[in-house]
Formats: structure tokens, C-alpha cells, sequence
């Protein structure tokens, strides 16, 4: 029996993913983060109260679920402690348990409901130096752009991973190996500009061993025992999938793999455990950082999806560019992830305006195509749909305006995909369901 589903964004990232895992949690017994580092952040609105997530799965809001930040994932230590802080605040305040709403409990604790893979590589100071001082270097050099990276170590820390210099999470408990390690990964460092006390970074790690042994363990025999006892499993990703390090737009794309092979290596499950893979998507397209995006809007339409969709990162507080559906690209996500069913986030944006636009192809070396090409050097092909209003809060999909309902309709007749979730305002209970 297949006991797990998987989560996926088929865009450029800040899709809605951390709502549907949210959302879908409290039917699941495992909610595994599988990539990424704490250069995601996935939001959540809960009674008007927001949550800030970069690193902690997004099922820590139900105490029946198991938190794991798998192995495919890096972590800064720093960057943990202070977000599993917060939950821990929060639990030790809050009356009132329900388990239907995702109250929390004044008893709840973090021990019993977060686990940490001693797979997991650690972000250092030297990754966030280096993440910056690469970057700046590649906006001075000609002929190069930078990639617009958050700079917190993300790709250093998994370039280390590939390179067998990498450090885990398991080290941590070792300080002989942690020692050599370390060492041996300064010296690599010594032609840079860049200086580090090894004594200083040796200090901070026992204190972090300290304060996270309770939560490290060998997640993937968690989770493999879990399937043996027919558990439920949902996995979660980090960024979109155009973001993937292969299939996404590079090299403007993060360092990890954002798809359903990353679900896979970065929990140790395999493909006879998967059952369903749902592709989270926005109702309009957006973007973080640098790199090619066909459908971007410099215009009064861009500027409106921007502010009534509140595009500001949730880790970097920076504007996203906003553009027009992209279906050319959605379509190439799911085909590549193998995706069964979609969750559409944010049809209630696009309520008010007159006309909204769908790429359906692009022009491309003189030639009309409907896939993604290698250089993505493209004009976007519209269809127009006309517009809509009252959308926002609705619940039942027979209550969607009849040019809303039409525009989801085109969704799947262009994909082949099921629209299964939609998405119609930031709180959890605002979703519509198709069965």
C-alpha cells in the first residue's frame, strides 16, 4: 500500500505549498520536509495570526503529526533555534486543544513532535560568507548576473554536500571529527579573502549539540518503519519546481532538487511509497531573485497582483515580480514530477480585474512552440479570459463566478491535469475542494 503523498510547487516558488501541507495535515501522521534550507518560507494564517516557517515542516501546528526536517535538507543551526522558539512559546502559553482547528495545547512540546536527520548538512559561517562573496563576484564579472540568492549558505553548504566536504548533522556529537572536518574545509578556504576562528565555530557547535541531541535521529528508519505500520506520510517541498537545479531555469535556480526526485533522496522513501503527488500553484505566476520569466508584468496589472497579492518574500521581505500564467511551464512541472492533481492558491487576486491573460505557447527562434526550451529567450502567447469578482472567501465551487469556474476549466483542459484544491483567500479554511 502507498502511504505517502507529496506537495510540490510547478512554479517558481511561494506557490502556497506551506497552506495545502497545513491545510492537509491533520489527515497525516508524517510531515517531512525534504530540501531546501532556511531560504524558503512558507506562511501561515491561522485566526488572522500569521506563522512564519523556513525550516519546520508545516504540520507542527497539529499535535498528532511528526515533524521531520529530512536529510535532503541544510541546516543553520542559528536559524532553527530561533524559529523553534517560537513554538515553544507558543506551546507553553496555549489553552484550549482542539484537534479539528490546530489549537495547541499548554502541554504540547517540540520533543515528541520534531525530529531532525543526522543526514542533514549544516550551513557554517564560511557557506554564508561564501554565498555572498560568490555573488558579488558574479555581479562584477562581465557577462554574468547575479543569481539573487538570500545569501545564508544555501548553495555552499550543498556544493560541500557534493563535494564530500560536507559536514552532518551527525558530526556535531563527534567534536574529534567535527575538528578535522572543519579544518580541512578552512584550509580549502585559505586562498579566499575570508578568515574564521575555528575555535569560535567549535564552541557554537557544542552548544548546538546540546541543544538539539533530543531531536536528532536516523529519519529514514523512522519513516521506513512508519510505512511499515501503514502510517500516513505528506512530504513537502521548498521552493518551485522551475527552481529545480536541473529542471528549472539555470542557472537561476536554487541548489537542491525542488521535485519529486528530491522527495525521494532527501527522505530515503522510494517510488512504490508514494500514492499521490499534488502540484501546488498560484492562479497568476510570481518570482524571487534573478533569471528569465516569460510572463512578468511591468505594468498597472503587475503592480496590482503585487500589492493585492501581498508578494513580499517571507524570508527576505524582498518584492516578487508578478506576472500572467504561465501554463507552458506549469504543464513542463507536472510532467516532470509526475504530478495527479493540482491545488490552484489565490483566485481571489484576480478578483475586479477586467481581462486576465493565460500563456499558452511561446514564440521562439521564428517558431510557435508549447514546450520549454533549452534557452528560455521566449514571447509569451496569451489566451484572454474575462474577469471576475467574489471570489474571495467562497467554499463551494458551484458558487465561483461562471468566468472563474471557466478559467480553472481551461486549467485542466490545457494540462491534463485535475484541479482538486482551490485556494480563495490566506486562511486555512478558505478552500474549495472538487472531488
Amino acid at each position: 500500500m502507498n502511504m505517502a503523498d507529496v506537495i510540490l510547487g510547478v512554479q517558481w516558488g511561494d506557490e502556497g505549498k506551506g497552506k495545502i501541507v497545513d491545510s492537509l495535515a491533520k489527515n497525516y501522521d508524517f510531515v517531512v520536509r525534504f530540501q531546501g534550507g532556511h531560504n524558503a518560507g512558507h506562511t501561515l494564517v491561522i485566526d488572522n495570526v500569521k506563522y512564519a516557517l523556513h525550516l519546520i515542516p508545516s504540520g507542527i501546528l497539529y499535535p498528532q503529526c511528526k515533524n521531520i526536517i529530512g536529510n535532503g535538507v541544510v541546516i543553520d543551526f542559528q536559524a532553527l533555534d530561533s524559529e523553534m522558539q517560537q513554538f515553544e512559546r507558543l506551546f507553553s502559553t496555549t489553552q484550549n486543544f482542539h484537534s479539528t482547528t490546530g489549537t495547541l495545547s499548554s502541554n504540547s512540546c517540540l520533543i515528541d513532535r520534531l525530529f531532525i536527520s543526522n543526514r542533514a548538512h549544516i550551513i557554517l559561517p564560511y557557506h554564508v560568507a561564501l554565498d555572498r562573496f560568490i555573488e558579488n563576484n558574479r555581479a562584477k564579472t562581465k557577462g554574468l548576473e547575479a543569481i539573487g540568492t538570500t545569501g545564508k549558505g544555501i548553495g555552499p553548504s550543498y556544493s560541500d554536500k557534493v563535494s564530500r566536504n560536507g559536514i552532518q548533522v551527525g558530526d556535531i556529537f563527534d567534536e574529534e571529527i567535527l575538528h578535522t572536518k572543519l579544518q580541512a574545509n578552512l584550509v580549502n578556504l585559505a586562498h579566499l579573502p575570508l578568515a574564521f576562528d575555528i575555535d569560535s565555530m567549535l564552541s557554537e557547535m557544542r552548544g548546538f549539540a546540546k541543544r538539539f541531541a533530543p531531536f536528532v535521529a536516523d529519519t529514514t528508519q523512522i519513516l521506513w518503519e512508519s510505512t511499515r505500520n501503514n502510517k500516513r506520510i505528506l512530504l513537502e517541498g521548498a521552493q518551485g519546481s522551475m527552481l529545480d537545479i536541473d529542471h528549472g531555469t539555470y542557472p537561476f535556480v536554487t541548489s537542491s532538487h525542488t521535485g519529486i526526485a528530491g522527495a525521494l533522496s532527501g527522505t530515503g522513501l522510494n517510488a512504490h511509497d508514494i500514492d499521490s503527488v499534488i502540484g501546488v500553484m498560484k492562479a497568476y505566476c510570481t518570482r524571487v531573485g534573478n533569471g528569465i520569466f516569460p510572463t512578468e508584468l511591468h505594468d498597472e496589472a503587475g503592480r496590482f497582483l503585487q500589492q493585492k497579492g501581498m508578494e513580499f518574500g517571507t524570508t527576505t521581505g524582498r518584492p516578487r515580480r508578478c506576472g500572467w500564467l504561465d501554463l507552458v511551464a506549469i504543464k513542463h512541472a507536472i510532467r516532470f514530477n509526475g504530478c495527479t492533481k493540482l491545488a490552484i492558491m489565490k483566485i481571489d487576486v484576480l478578483d475586479t480585474l477586467h481581462e486576465v491573460k493565460v500563456c499558452v505557447g511561446y514564440e521562439y527562434e521564428g517558431e510557435v512552440i508549447d514546450y520549454m526550451p533549452y534557452n528560455l529567450n521566449v514571447k509569451p502567447i496569451y489566451k484572454s479570459f474575462s474577469g471576475w469578482n467574489g471570489s474571495a472567501r467562497v467554499r463551494e465551487f458551484s458558487k465561483l463566478h461562471a468566468n472563474a469556474k471557466r478559467y480553472i476549466e481551461f486549467i485542466e483542459e490545457y494540462t491534463g491535469s485535475k484541479v482538486w484544491l482551490i485556494s480563495t483567500s490566506p486562511e486555512r479554511e478558505d478552500i474549495i475542494e472538487i472531488p
